[in-house]
């Protein structure tokens, strides 16, 4: 089927649904057919929606299910241990999605290294905040682990280790920025480390070509050009042979901090030998070269001087660089700077620390002094360029931040472009909007060539010459894209064979796949488990069925039918209450819950007493979805609840020598002065449901 005839099959099943104001299609008179089988339909063609919108973010359980031993696809007799020469590389995330939980584990016989550990942040499920890769396999191999190593500081490549490290602990090597970063991250992370744990942190000096021997392994960092300082790729010296990992690159000739990528190191290692090259792809359907960071400084610098009033500068909280451009020509104009944005305010405070940045004394100034600032002596730089829900520019747009009121006359500058396979293009995009009905003026790197201002943005990443330069660099004999979207290392893969590399050397790999390479072969070995872990905003693990919940009443809403039958008649002590949340709005339905309840009065009569509990539930569960389902075409999620009151024998409770509370008076007889009768008690749980009954509905359920 086309795209356009789903989304208009789409539309026409759209179209046959009540919303929540319309009125039931046939309130007066049930048809007579039979409902249950459309219902139930209806119910896995609900599960089976949001089954496909979970998949892409399914944990590993299922895999390791279906993929027992994939690790050792070529079964050897029972107890063989395989310790031929082997190398694997697997990526355990960063595969697909645009590059996202980058996380590669390299592997030889019993020793093991893992090359980032990073969070997806573009996960769009209700109520999670990132995801990251799941570590099923590394319960398998956890002894082998010697150490974590980072190609650079931003949080799809570092943001997992928090969650993951206190669970297979091992040194964290990286460049003096990069380990700082991580000890940032450990010391902001909400969740409490388990007790004993101590993070280990290794800095390397990527000027000295220093190397350090892990295991079998000798690691050597090398400096990189990215939006970040303290980049690097990593040199991986194995029994094998050599693999360099190149992390996120650019050649970048004048980078503001003057600390070009090292070529010259590059070409050596490349002379030397490569066995493997895993390059980053995240950006190889662009052609030619990025531009230098150095080619928007002067925009800042025209952009300050011209402005009327205050500055507001969204820029990503890591980019030392850029907010050094920027606090740089804010000084150059006498004004003062205010940082604001907790992540951003928490990584400057460690740079300035260590070096990484020269700010001049008296520059800053609190973002609470701001409404007491002249318009024109200030420049405050936040969070927020991706209009990230809670950052700080995604509160002033909103008229929401606690010290900063836009006003007209206002100069708002976005010193980005959305990250790709992100989705925050409408996120940016609402913001904006918010930003210009306040008459705030908004300069945007999409749109500096109408606005009559410099470019406002590099990109970070290389394009298609630069990631040619890397593998003329390199030379390496085989190539594995990696950090991208099956397409972007696809493309990336095209690349490398025009380079020279023979197709049969190159391989697209997915996330869990087991790369095999020998000295002189490189194959696919079967698979690992591989998945999503899920977490919310307080850093918590969240389940895959808990969403699943979550989506389906999303989808189709909850109804909950609550029945109180004295246990002694097995009648009705009340009507029956029926909540709807998210299903049909009950003012505007009242003859359709008025037939539901005589159904549910019928259901009790006609059969509490014939089967047990549990069976009634389900009934009623069924009942009630096919008769919803006749008059509104939609399966909501069915909630029964049966509260049986009193101590009477009757009903589907009523097995000799099994009532509990009878049992129970008389075991402690002997205990109590005077014994309450059976209507007593009756009476005392009636009263208590009456009052919970109360609480649970906080108002008349008939009616809501």
């Amino acid at each position: 089927m086309s795209q356009n005839s789903q989304n208009n099959q789409k539309q026409n099943n759209a179209s046959n649904k009540n919303n929540g104001n319309n009125k039931p299609k046939n309130n007066s008179k049930r048809s007579g057919k039979n409902y249950r089988g459309a219902a139930m339909r209806a119910q896995r063609r609900n599960h089976d929606d949001v089954q496909k919108r979970l998949s892409g973010y399914a944990d590993a359980a299922s895999s390791r299910d279906n993929n027992k031993n994939n690790d050792n696809p070529k079964p050897k007799r029972a107890n063989a241990i395989d310790d031929s020469p082997r190398l694997k590389i697997i990526g355990l995330g960063g595969m697909d999605n645009g590059g996202s939980k980058n996380m590669v584990l390299v592997e030889y016989e019993n020793d093991a290294v893992i090359i980032d550990c990073g969070i997806d942040l573009s996960v769009d499920l209700p109520g999670i905040n990132y995801g990251i890769a799941d570590t099923a396999y590394l319960e398998k191999i956890k002894k082998k682990l010697r150490a974590y190593i980072v190609t650079h500081g931003h949080l799809d490549h570092i943001g997992a280790l928090p969650h993951v490290v206190p669970r297979f602990p091992a040194p964290i090597y990286g460049s003096k920025f990069s380990t700082a970063r991580v000890e940032e991250i450990f010391g902001n992370f909400g969740p409490q480390m388990p007790e004993g744990f101590n993070l280990e942190t290794v800095s390397m000096n990527e000027d000295t070509h220093e190397r350090l021997k892990i295991g079998p392994f000798f690691v050597e960092l090398v400096r990189v050009t990215h939006s970040i300082p303290g980049s690097t790729l990593v040199v991986l010296d194995t029994p094998v042979g050599r693999i360099i990992n190149t992390g996120d690159f650019r050649l970048d000739p004048n980078p503001l901090d003057h600390e070009r990528t090292d070529t010259e190191r590059i070409k050596q290692l490349g002379d030397e030998g490569v066995l493997a090259l895993l390059s980053e792809s995240t950006t190889t359907e662009r052609a030619g070269r990025t531009p230098s960071e150095s080619t928007i400084e002067q925009s800042f610098v025209d952009i300050i001087e011209n402005a009327p009033g205050r500055i507001f500068v969204g820029v990503f909280s890591t980019n030392m660089n850029r907010i050094q451009m920027i606090v740089n020509a804010a000084v150059h104009h006498g004004r003062k700077v205010a940082m604001d944005g907790r992540s951003m305010v928490s990584t400057l405070d460690m740079a300035v620390r260590h070096g990484f940045m020269k700010i001049p004394k008296g520059t800053f100034v609190p973002i609470a002094s701001a409404a007491s600032m002249k318009d024109e002596e200030l420049v405050v730089v936040c969070t927020g360029s991706q209009g990230e829900p809670s950052s700080a520019m995604q509160r002033m747009s909103n008229g929401e931040h606690r010290h900063v009121k836009l006003k007209e006359q206002d100069t708002v500058i976005l010193s980005s472009t959305p990250i790709p396979e992100s989705g925050n293009d409408a996120l940016i995009g609402k913001m904006v909007d918010e930003l210009m009905r306040k008459g705030v003026h908004v300069f945007r790197h999409e749109t500096h060539e109408i606005d009559s201002c410099g470019p406002l943005h590099v990109s970070g990443h290389a394009s298609i010459d630069e990631y040619k330069d890397m593998i003329q660099m390199t030379k390496p004999k085989f190539f594995i894209p990696v950090y991208g979207s099956y397409r972007s290392k696809q493309r990336h893969i095209e690349i490398a064979v025009e380079e020279g590399i023979a197709r049969k050397d190159t391989l697209n790999a997915g996330n869990g796949d087991v790369i095999a390479l020998t000295k002189s072969n490189m194959e696919l070995q079967g698979k690992v488990p591989a998945g999503t872990i899920l977490v919310d905003q307080t850093g918590s693990i969240v389940s895959s069925v808990v969403v699943r919940d979550r989506l389906l009443l999303a989808e189709e809403g909850l109804v909950a039918v609550i029945l109180t039958i004295d246990k002694k008649s097995s009648n009705l002590l009340t009507s029956p209450d029926i909540i709807s949340r998210g299903f049909i709005y009950m003012r505007d339905n009242e003859e359709l819950m008025s037939n539901l309840r005589t159904e549910l009065k019928r259901a009790v009569a006609q059969r509490y007493k014939r089967v047990d509990l549990d069976r009634f539930k389900q009934e009623l569960k069924d009942h009630v979805s096919s008769f919803l389902y006749e008059y509104t075409e939609r399966s909501p999620t069915i909630i029964p609840v049966v509260n049986v009151v009193g101590p009477g024998k009757g009903g589907n409770n009523a097995k000799p020598g099994n009532d509990t509370s009878s049992q129970n008076n008389k075991n402690n007889n002997q205990n109590k002065p005077k014994e309450k009768t059976p209507d007593e008690i009756a009476q005392e749980q009636q009263t208590r449901f009456e009052e919970m009954r109360a609480k649970l509905l906080g108002q008349d359920a008939r009616i809501d």
